[in-house]
């Protein structure tokens, strides 16, 4: 009889444990988002990274990486030019957005709206990639998935800095965002392309300058760069060579040697966990030789 009640009792606490187990777990996953809106290219990236890419029922226009994205789905626009209305209609029952998405009174009404809003801080350094991969991982419930990223992209920082170590040079770059007006928009301190710049072993033509400014043609030939980096443009029409026609620039060692690198704007800006491959590219781009033969541009006004 004893062994009876201590049989029965053994069973009734398995199947206690197994309910508490095994039904913890459901819970979990039930309360794991359905519908994901991602907004900003470099939290896509992780989200398909993360293996969550059946969840994202839209994303916003910059979320150009893999290609599958804006292909498979909607679209809400840009991320800093959001609409309250465009973002609702996709109906999501979690957003996650970069730090820098806007406008601030389209963030507030979608942060009052009812809707999660998750937000990540999207600053362009190693530590911070880290710490929004954990924090997406976390909040899609891929922690594990989430671990093994990081540990690919500290590894894939780590191998860049030993390549620094490695280089007999130091090349002097300027990244050029766009030109406006006949002038070029040049990216200093505080900017993802300062930063790119320097993991890629180079130094900042425009250290002096904070943000992104438009310079004149003095200031170009005083910066003189042994190269001008900038983000390529879709539809094959290359910035390359407007910049290389800037007043100025033929005056520079870029502009003599015609060193400009064009890079995909998202691979090379957006700070994603392809973000120490898109640094070692750029270091490899910069530290390649001068081109044989290479002739300054003709500017307008220049003689010859």
């Amino acid at each position: 009889m004893t062994d009876i009640r201590f049989h029965r009792c053994l069973r009734w606490m398995l199947a206690a444990v197994s309910a508490a187990v095994f039904g913890g777990a459901m819970a979990a996953h039930a309360q794991e988002p359905a519908r994901i809106l991602s907004v900003g290219g470099a939290v896509t990236e992780v989200l398909y990274e993360l293996g969550a890419q059946d969840r994202i029922i839209a994303v916003d226009s910059t979320s150009q990486f893999p290609p599958v994205a804006l292909k498979t789905h909607k679209n809400v626009g840009y991320f800093r030019a959001l609409s309250t209305e465009g973002v609702l209609s996709v109906a999501p029952d979690l957003i996650i957005a970069s730090d820098k998405a806007g406008p601030p009174e389209v963030v507030r009404a979608l942060k009052s709206s009812g809707i999660e809003y998750f937000e990540v801080n999207d600053d362009p350094n190693p530590e911070a990639l880290a710490a929004r991969v954990k924090a997406i991982a976390g909040k899609v419930g891929k922690a594990a998935a989430g671990e093994d990223l990081i540990k690919r992209i500290q590894k894939g920082f780590a191998d860049l800095a030993e390549a620094r170590t490695r280089l007999s040079r130091t090349p002097s770059a300027l990244f050029v965002l766009s030109v406006q007006g006949g002038r070029a928009i040049i990216g200093g301190t505080d900017t993802t392309a300062d930063v790119m710049l320097k993991l890629a072993g180079a130094t900042n033509a425009a250290s002096s300058l904070k943000g992104f400014k438009p310079i004149s043609e003095e200031s170009i030939i005083a910066m003189d760069p042994e190269a001008i980096v900038l983000m390529g443009r879709s539809g094959g029409h290359g910035l390359g060579a407007e910049v290389l026609k800037l007043p100025g620039v033929a005056a520079t060692r870029a502009g003599r040697d015609r060193r400009i690198v064009e890079m995909d704007g998202l691979y090379l800006m957006g700070f994603g966990p392809r973000a120490p491959a898109a640094a070692t590219d750029l270091m490899k781009a910069l530290q390649a030789p001068v081109p044989a033969g290479a002739t300054a541009p003709k500017t307008p006004g220049s003689k010859g």
